[in-house]
C-alpha cells in the first residue's frame, strides 16, 4: 500500500467536491479544477474526508495511486486558500516591470524578454526584482515559474540572475592565480 495514498484528504469547509467515474470536480472561492482519474483508482467522499483507493496491483497503478492523493490535496488547498511562488532578481542592471497580461525582463542580454502570463495564473511585480506568482493550480503556478527562471538562472559565481525567493545557490570559487 502506498504510504502517501493510504492518507486520507481532508476536505476543506469552504471547497465543494464532485466526484464522477472518470474525474473529479473541485470548487472554491479561488476558482474550480478537475482531475481526470486513471483506470483502477476510486476515489470515495466520507463526509469531509476523501480516501483514494486502488484496485489493482500493477506498478502503474500503484505509482498513480499516491499522484492521484497529493493532487487531490493541492487541488483542495489551491480552490480554497490558492499557491504562491515568489521570484527574486539579482544582478545590477537586472530588473522586470509589468504591463497588463505581460512582463518584460532586463537580465543583462542583448534584447529585453516578453513574458505572457497565462490565464489561470496571475503575476505581480510587486517590486523591480521581485515577482509573485499566484493561482488555484499548482501545477499551473510552478510551471509559470520555471518559464521565468529559466529565462536566466542564477550562476554559481557572483548569484547573478532570477531565483526562487530562499533558494541556496551554491558559490564557486572563481579564478585562481596560477602557479610562476
Amino acid at each position: 500500500m502506498s504510504r502517501i495514498g493510504k492518507i486520507p484528504v481532508q476536505v476543506l469547509k469552504d471547497a465543494k467536491i464532485t466526484i464522477n467515474k472518470s474525474d473529479i470536480l473541485v470548487e472554491g472561492p479561488k476558482g474550480k479544477l478537475s482531475l481526470p482519474l486513471p483506470p483502477k483508482i476510486v476515489v470515495k467522499q466520507d463526509k469531509d474526508v476523501l480516501v483514494v483507493t486502488r484496485l489493482g496491483e500493477d506498478k502503474q497503478t500503484r505509482a498513480n495511486h499516491g499522484t492521484i492523493r497529493a493532487r487531490l490535496k493541492a487541488m483542495i488547498i489551491g480552490v480554497t486558500k490558492g499557491h504562491r511562488k515568489d521570484l527574486e532578481i539579482q544582478g545590477v542592471g537586472f530588473r522586470a516591470a509589468q504591463a497588463g497580461n505581460k512582463i518584460t525582463f532586463n537580465l543583462g542580454l542583448s534584447h529585453p524578454i516578453e513574458f505572457v502570463v497565462p490565464a489561470d495564473v496571475k503575476a505581480t511585480v510587486t517590486s523591480q526584482t521581485q515577482i509573485s506568482i499566484e493561482g488555484a493550480d499548482i501545477i499551473k503556478v510552478g510551471q509559470a515559474a520555471a518559464e521565468i527562471r529559466a529565462f536566466k538562472p542564477a550562476e554559481p559565481y557572483k548569484a547573478k540572475g532570477v531565483r526562487y525567493v530562499g533558494e541556496v545557490i551554491r558559490r564557486k570559487q572563481g579564478k585562481s592565480a596560477g602557479k610562476k
